[in-house]
């Protein structure tokens, strides 16, 4: 669970990549203490012929043992010149097994023999080859055990090994303190105020004091402020725009009553013989209609709340069709109001029959009251097709074009209203009806001549 958190992980990571830095260091000291193990063999090794030439090779084999025992070689040959002179010699226990040159190996050379000589699993005699130091001749040559060499090469690599765990442990344990002062709590601070910010977002006492010193948690604290003090600022409007709601409901409610007495009164008014009430009263029945109008609309936004959408599988064409066909019906008897319908029939996606249906009746709706408005003839096309964005749906008419007013505040309900007495809530219907979709609508033109809305849908499976 530990190596889970933030700490764990970078504690575990810190200890790898120390142990891989340092084994990336354990080869080349191994093979360098190998190379300083074997010159200085061949320097004692110079040193004992050295004693042994300067007494005129007047000693006894006692004494040549004593000195071969302490050089660790075998035997000595030093080149003094052009002629090769064993000077020490003793009794080699087995064949040569391999030979080394130590005058400027290469450093791969050394690696290498160093790592067969450190995992060989026997002792052997070898030959080692170097130059004489202080210009003691031209060449040394011993003959010497590598078992010595091998122990005190697993003796070097132990050491090495406990050191570099020793490193790896004690960074870590630095980092990791390091890293707990400077990232983990500072984010775990963030993670508490966002919490303790979550049980009460109304509360600006809540909202995050940017603290952290560090610029990019510095950063992540101040948007997190600032994303804490708009959500907070919308939360306070959202719930004054609510209470508001709920008293413009209330008050639309016992208005709408009043007004559908008043609306009783005007009926009955509309059948004096007064020629002047009989001309006033049809303009006072309009009027109490538009305000009844406007109030059921205003109730029935402030109680809608659209199910998600029940996608299923349908073919566009028919219900593209059933749309024309009621507005056919609802439409003015004068005529002159051509109806168009460009969907392919094998087109279909997934969505919800009703809601799409609500969707296109509004859009064509709205075209052919406006075209009705102008008292001129006119057409009415609903067209889709596939692209890579999904299905595309457009309805297009030849109508007089959207108000300036009315393209501004389009999806804004209450205030995208185009026609005479009507309240600008059906496109923002429509529009929360795509969205729930996962689509979009959108007004692609409007101008003199005509508008065109259009309709992307995700095809889905």
């Amino acid at each position: 669970m530990f190596f889970r958190t933030l700490s764990g992980r970078f504690l575990l990571l810190t200890i790898i990549f120390v142990m891989l830095a340092e084994v990336l260091i354990f080869v080349p000291s191994v093979a360098s203490y190998r190379q300083d193990y074997l010159l200085s063999r061949l320097e004692r090794a110079q040193i004992a012929s050295l004693a042994l030439l300067a007494s005129d090779g007047s000693v006894s084999e006692a004494l040549a043992e004593e000195l071969l025992v302490n050089a660790g070689v075998y035997n000595v040959v030093l080149r003094r010149d052009e002629l090769r002179e064993l000077v020490l010699s003793s009794p080699v226990p087995g064949p040569i097994s391999a030979t080394y040159d130590m005058r400027a190996p290469p450093a791969t050379e050394l690696m290498r023999d160093a790592m067969a000589e450190l995992f060989t699993g026997e002792d052997r005699v070898i030959r080692v080859f170097g130059a004489p130091v202080r210009e003691g001749g031209l060449l040394i040559e011993v003959t010497m055990d590598s078992g010595p060499l091998r122990r005190e090469l697993w003796d070097y690599a132990g050491r090495i090994l406990l050191l570099s765990l020793v490193i790896s442990l004690s960074t870590a344990a630095l980092l990791f303190l390091a890293v707990q002062r400077l990232m983990v709590s500072p984010i775990r601070r963030v993670t508490a105020a966002m919490a303790e910010y979550g049980k009460a977002p109304e509360d600006a006492r809540r909202i995050i004091d940017p603290q952290s010193r560090v610029v990019e948690l510095r950063e992540a604290e101040e948007a997190l402020a600032q994303m804490q003090t708009d959500l907070t600022h919308s939360l306070r409007q959202k719930e004054r725009l609510a209470q508001l709601g709920g008293a413009v409901a209330r008050i639309a409610h016992d208005l709408r009553n009043s007004l559908a007495t008043a609306t009783l009164v005007a009926d009955r008014i509309e059948s004096s013989r007064d020629p002047a009430v009989a001309r006033a009263a049809p303009k006072l029945v309009a009027a109490l209609s538009r305000a009844v109008n406007l109030c059921e609309s205003t109730l029935a936004f402030g109680k809608a709340e659209e199910p998600p959408p029940k996608l299923a599988k349908l073919a566009l064409r028919p219900l593209a069709n059933e749309v024309i066909e009621a507005e056919e019906l609802a439409g003015s008897e004068a005529g002159g109001l051509e109806y168009l319908v460009d969907v392919p029939a094998t087109l279909s996606l997934r969505g919800d029959a009703e809601q799409l249906f609500r969707v296109l009746s509004n859009l064509v709706r709205n075209a052919r009251q406006a075209i009705e408005a102008t008292g001129k003839p006119g057409s009415i096309e609903i067209s889709a097709h596939d692209s890579a964005e999904g299905c595309v749906i457009r309805v297009i008419d030849t109508g007089p074009g959207l108000p300036k007013r009315a393209r501004e505040n389009l999806f804004a309900a209450f205030q995208g209203g185009a026609r005479k007495g009507g309240v600008g809530l059906g496109l923002v219907i429509a529009a929360e009806l795509v969205r729930g979709h996962g689509g979009s609508l959108d007004l692609v033109r409007s101008d003199e001549d005509g508008t065109e809305f259009r309709i992307t849908l995700p095809q889905g499976e």
